[in-house]
């Protein structure tokens, strides 16, 4: 369902900036321009989205967040050279409280889903 809307948008920006570069040309540059501009945030709002708490490994293999782990977070428990940290918080989508864990060396977070909702 995300996929599907992600493609409407970037299809909606397309189409926007293709109107605006035939308005600009054909005379409207105020029009033209708004409608470029609103194109290109879509498009690149779709291009720079990304589920939440999910690790890089996980977003490049384009896996469905339902299927990574509880609360979107990671399937099991981050090992090496994760570590977790004090950080907690609910994750005000699916309810489940997270967990922070971070590697120390380059910065990285990764979530984990702990306990119940």
């Amino acid at each position: 369902m995300l996929s599907t809307v992600r493609i409407a948008i970037g299809v909606l920006g397309a189409l926007m900036m293709l109107g605006g570069i035939v308005a600009f040309a054909s005379g409207a540059p105020a029009e033209g321009l708004w409608a470029t501009a609103i194109g290109a945030v879509a498009i690149l709002a779709v291009t720079f989205e990304r589920a939440r708490y999910r690790s890089e490994a996980a977003e490049r293999s384009a896996a469905d967040p339902s299927t990574v782990g509880p609360g979107g977070g990671e399937p099991s428990v981050p090992v090496a050279p994760f570590r977790p940290t004090d950080e907690q918080f609910v994750d005000p989508t699916s309810g489940e409280r997270l967990r922070v864990y971070i590697d120390p060396a380059t910065g990285e977070r990764r979530y984990h889903a702990e306990g119940e909702r």
